[in-house]
């Protein structure tokens, strides 16, 4: 049984259109929002 998410589908997609609309590396974006970036990886 795959481990509960621990980030919201809804927090993870923004930060996924932040990283694109702002060419800011995933590491950055993550950490500014509270979040690891291995939840942004997929």
């Amino acid at each position: 049984m795959p481990a509960p998410r621990k980030y919201p589908d809804e927090s993870r997609e923004r930060a996924v259109r932040e990283v694109r609309t702002t060419g800011r590396p995933i590491a950055h974006v993550a950490e500014d929002l509270g979040m690891h970036k291995e939840a942004l990886r997929g």
